[in-house]
Order: C-alpha cells, then sequence, then structure tokens
C-alpha cells in the first residue's frame, strides 16, 4: 500500500510537471463557447452634461440665476425636462414662447407637477422675477 502512494504521488508530480511546461493558450482558445457568444450590446448614450455656471460662463442677470437655480433639472438632461417632455412639444423652458412671467413665479414658489415649491429662503422674490424675465424674453426663446 504504500508503494502505491509513492507511485501515485510521483505520478502526480509528473503530471504537474508536463502541465507546468505546456506553453499557455490564449483565453479564446480556452473557452470555445465564449467565442462563439454573441458581440455584447452597446448601452444606452451617456445623458448630456448638467447645466451648469461652469459651461456658461458669461451668463448675467436671469440667464446666470436661471442656469444657477433651475438649470439643474430643466437644462438638456435635466429630470424636469424629461418630465416636462410627456406633456409638451418644447420640454426645454429656455426654448418655450408660451410662458408669462405670473406663470414662472407661480409655478416656482407653488411648484407643478412634480417640481417642488421654491421657497423664499432658496431664492429671493427679486431673482425670481429676473428668472421669469429672462425665460419670456424673445432673446431666451431661442435657448442655447
Amino acid at each position: 500500500m504504500n508503494g502505491l502512494a509513492t507511485v501515485t504521488r510521483g505520478g502526480f508530480l509528473a503530471l504537474l510537471a508536463v502541465l507546468s511546461a505546456a506553453p499557455a493558450q490564449p483565453a479564446e482558445q480556452k473557452d470555445p463557447a465564449a467565442a462563439a457568444a454573441p458581440a455584447a450590446r452597446p448601452g444606452p448614450p451617456s445623458p448630456p452634461p448638467p447645466l451648469t455656471l461652469s459651461a456658461r460662463p458669461n451668463a448675467k442677470g436671469g440667464e446666470r440665476l436661471y442656469v444657477q437655480y433651475c438649470g439643474m433639472c430643466h437644462g438638456k438632461g435635466g429630470m424636469g425636462t424629461g418630465l416636462l417632455a410627456r406633456r409638451t412639444d418644447r420640454p426645454l423652458l429656455e426654448e418655450r414662447n408660451d410662458l408669462t412671467v405670473d406663470y414662472v413665479i407661480q409655478a416656482a414658489r407653488t411648484g407643478i407637477g412634480n417640481m417642488p415649491p421654491i421657497p423664499r429662503g432658496e431664492v429671493s422674490d427679486a431673482d425670481i422675477k429676473q428668472i421669469a424675465a429672462y425665460l419670456t424674453t424673445p432673446k431666451a426663446r431661442g435657448g442655447r
């Protein structure tokens, strides 16, 4: 019995020596099923970067306030823009021509749909008026 164990151990060591001396095969040759698998599909496109002041360093007045307070949600790829796309043909607020100053102020202060109300502690009345004026002027209607 002792001799059998020695032979088995010797055979194992010989097999180990043969395997370690054999050239390694590339992964493609080791797994033929992986080579036959279909190519991975590309994922969805990356969303556009959020609208920030760094994207519009020359923004002033109402435009600057809009970018600062509203751009994250109402710029391209923002949640507000995506939700508005279900209800209107022009979901980007800067491209709309149907907004009035009173409507923008009312929507901002009371909230509308999924948009929460914006309290005076976050954005002053004067700043909201500048944002509303910016969104309702012809220069803002063309979008950016």
